[in-house]
């Protein structure tokens, strides 16, 4: 099957039970692809645990955690020209895999597949994926689906050469929203992102964290993002507006989180090509958002 021509990188940290699960869905795939499991530092036995019970998945150790780094480090592992992701909450819905092979074969400009994502065993469609299908970048004539700028982890591919190409997830982002700076990367160096409707993905995550700690990631890693690529005038006015909730503590401790990884901004910071950027303003236009 076209699916051994792909590779499963797994993330995971501190949650064994959900990592079985999925090596055991990854398993049950009639492609039967390789499979990397990433331990981000784990404690609570998961390496151990998986290497008991799934004796074909190569488990990497990292010893501490990394973050969305964690899949770089499987895709630099990975013998394979094309990579899907998933989380330890995820897998592949059978026959996706070879789809994805058999668009990437085919469509030599793509360079990351965002996947339809089911949620819950109800098999709720993702509101993410309903945005993405409806994007109004359009269909490029050399590539299989909507272009977007954004995508879910989770459920994407990626083509292993675009992906190092680029660097992978960036390690200032580390973790929360890390797909959006990849996306605009890919882009800017002529790879295509699209989003692909019959190739799909399952998710079926758990209890969230607190919500307060989800929003101020989110915010930090967004003002992250926007200092990284976007252009300086766009920067100054989203940390603008950051700074009038400033009496919020979630997004006061978001600006200072950002401020403390401004080194490591200023050292990465590369602008996107006018043309990408003119795509990022089309996009905030569809949502109501002023750049």
């Amino acid at each position: 099957m076209a699916g051994r021509e792909m590779t499963v990188v797994v993330a995971t940290k501190d949650r064994r039970e959900q990592a079985l699960t999925t090596m055991s869905r990854l398993h049950d795939l009639p492609e039967r692809p390789h499979v990397i499991l990433v331990d981000n530092g784990s404690v609570d036995g998961t390496p151990d645990a998986v290497e008991r019970s799934c004796p074909d998945v190569t488990v990497l150790r990292l010893g501490r955690n990394l973050g969305a780094e964690a899949r770089t480090r499987g895709v630099h592992a990975a013998r394979t020209d094309y990579v899907a992701f998933a989380d330890d909450d995820s897998w592949w819905a059978p026959g996706a895999l070879d789809r994805a092979n058999q668009l990437f074969d085919a469509h030599p400009r793509l360079g990351l597949l965002a996947a339809r994502i089911l949620v819950g065993p109800d098999e709720r469609l993702d509101p993410v994926s309903a945005e993405m299908a409806a994007s109004p970048l359009g269909t490029e004539p050399d590539l299989p689906g909507p272009s977007v700028l954004g995508f879910l982890a989770c459920g994407s591919i990626v083509r292993r050469s675009a992906y190092l190409q680029v660097g992978g997830f960036s390690p200032v982002i580390f973790f929360g929203g890390e797909e959006t700076l990849l996306a605009q990367d890919l882009a800017a160096a002529g790879w295509g992102v699209v989003y692909v409707d019959d190739v799909v993905a399952h998710h079926h995550p758990g209890a969230r964290g607190a919500e307060s700690e989800r929003v101020r990631l989110q915010l930090r890693n967004a003002l992250l993002s926007t200092w990284l690529r976007r252009p300086v005038v766009v920067a100054a006015r989203h940390t603008g507006r950051a700074l009038r909730g400033v009496r919020d503590v979630q997004v006061r401790g978001a600006l200072i989180d950002a401020v403390r990884r401004l080194p490591a901004v200023v050292a990465a910071r590369r602008a996107l090509p006018p043309e990408v950027e003119s795509q990022i303003r089309v996009l905030e236009a569809a949502e109501g958002r002023s750049p």
